[in-house]
């Protein structure tokens, strides 16, 4: 079966039913997929409505 996770919001996804709490990735750019790694930073600048790619250094480029 397959699983979705819809994008809620532009930080992580706190899972807490274990002993620490796991944070899933909701912005797309963690190298650690689907655990985040904190690039999350890099899009808190996003304006809502906009779409938007980064490169591998992390810089943010607006998609028309």
């Amino acid at each position: 079966m397959a699983r979705k996770v819809i994008k809620t919001e532009k930080g992580p996804a706190e899972i807490k039913p274990q002993k620490e709490s796991v944070w899933i990735c909701m912005c797309g750019l963690s190298k650690n997929q689907p655990f985040c790694d904190g690039s999350h930073d890099l899009c808190s600048g996003e304006e809502e409505g906009k779409l938007y790619e980064y490169d591998e250094q992390g810089h943010q480029r607006e998609v028309k």
